[in-house]
């Protein structure tokens, strides 16, 4: 067992976890001079930002601050000092200063001119590097020993490391072979720190899909259709799964969709597939004599219905469209009922819910039970939909438990002096 101490006279900072909080929590820290080790269980940091790059990274969002911040629901009231602190425009000036332009989409999302997250994390690591950050890979944290200095598995064995305060940012438990798997729950727990339980957020869902349909379809886009559930409707797109549903238009409505198959076992989603059109246009249409057309061409046709849209309507009325009248059949295509019956898997969310109760916690993202930790992140009590509010958050309360730090080695000395 190797145990590592303090260096003399240098405040020794720990930040555990190499995603975007404790990335920024290491940044903001070393900038001050403060000596910083960043410890990582994965080979390489980042790797859940690397794959939401792929696709474009959505780094936060351009939409004014107060509607911002009801993105985040309940938990803004405890976001809004760190998002207002570390804004999106302090956010969009720091991918700039890592040589990372940023623009603005059509939908007032925020992203990289490169669009991907690799050219940025390189360069921010270079800079954490020049900056005196050490990495401390494959090091994972399994909480403190009996003088509260913090322990590390590694493939060296166990390691013990003292620190003047440490940043726990290790993320929440959505696509755990990237890194973050949860694992710490159970350390505060065991340190009488309350946490939430952690949920599937941003998430797809498990329907009830006949056999035919599901080995026809799956895999299927639905574009262009409006998803409804309780008096919310959100307008994008989704795709058909061999278990489900997922997608963008999904995402958006996943955390009521979540607690009411928590309350009830079931949810009903209705999905609009023609919300351009209103119910008596798509009547009319669908009324015109159809010859000896299929029904199937017909839905085609007339109400300019796609193979998979199609599936849906037969999958909802069990293949009687033929014996519809017009305006029941555009009701139906209005409003296809789709019984959810559960939540895709919390590994396959793109993030997660629940975690650290903002009551544990002071101003500053300190743990009142455990002085000198602060946590950041997705280990946080808090979830909002995708859109860049995610990562927003991310960096914003990294930043902010290192402002914390500060603060609290300062309080110290303070008092050391006095």
């Amino acid at each position: 067992m190797t145990v590592l101490s303090r260096a003399a006279n240098t405040h020794h900072i720990a930040v555990i976890g190499g995603g975007p909080a404790g990335l920024m929590a290491a940044d903001v820290l070393s900038v001050r001079g403060l000596k910083v080790t960043l410890f990582e269980r994965m080979p390489s940091p980042a790797r859940k930002l690397l794959l939401a790059g792929r696709g474009g990274l959505n780094l936060t969002h351009s939409e004014d601050a107060a509607r911002f911040l009801t993105r985040y629901g309940a938990a803004a009231v405890h976001l809004k000092k760190a998002v207002e602190d570390f804004s999106p425009i302090d956010l969009r000036a720091f991918s700039e200063s890592l040589g990372q332009p940023t623009f603005v989409g059509s939908s007032g999302r925020v992203f990289p001119q490169a669009m991907k997250a690799s050219p940025l994390l390189r360069a921010w690591l270079r800079r954490l590097a020049g900056a005196g950050v050490v990495f401390a890979l494959r090091h994972c944290w399994r909480g403190w020993d009996g003088e509260g200095r913090l322990v590390f598995e590694t493939p060296e064995g166990t390691k013990i490391v003292a620190a003047d305060a440490t940043v726990l940012a290790l993320g929440g438990a959505s696509w755990p072979r990237l890194g973050s798997d949860g694992g710490w729950v159970a350390i505060l727990r065991e340190a009488g720190i309350h946490i939430t339980p952690l949920r599937p957020a941003n998430c797809g869902f498990r329907a009830a899909w006949s056999a035919h349909f599901a080995q026809r379809f799956a895999g299927a886009p639905l574009k262009r259709i409006a998803l409804m559930f309780e008096g919310q409707s959100v307008r994008g797109e989704a795709i058909v799964t061999r278990e489900g549903i997922e997608g963008g238009a999904v995402y958006a409505l996943s955390a009521p969709l979540r607690d009411a198959l928590a309350q009830a076992g079931e949810a009903l989603l209705q999905i609009d597939l023609r919300p351009d059109l209103s119910r008596e246009v798509l009547a009319q249409r669908l009324a015109a004599p159809r010859g000896k057309q299929s029904m199937a061409n017909v839905l085609r046709k007339a109400a300019g219905l796609s193979p998979v849209a199609i599936g849906l309507v037969n999958e909802a009325v069990q293949g009687r469209t033929g014996q519809l009248s017009a305006y029941d059949l555009a009701a139906q295509i209005k409003a296809v009922p789709v019984r959810l019956t559960a939540t895709a898997p919390i590994g396959r969310a793109i993030s997660t819910a629940g975690g650290i109760a903002f009551a544990e916690m002071d101003a500053h993202f300190m743990l009142r039970r455990r002085p000198g930790i602060f946590a950041a992140g997705e280990m946080l009590d808090w979830e909002a939909p995708t859109g860049g509010y995610l990562l927003q958050a991310s960096f914003a309360t990294g930043a902010a438990a290192a402002r914390g730090v500060l603060h609290y080695l300062e309080s110290r000395a303070a008092r050391a002096r006095s």
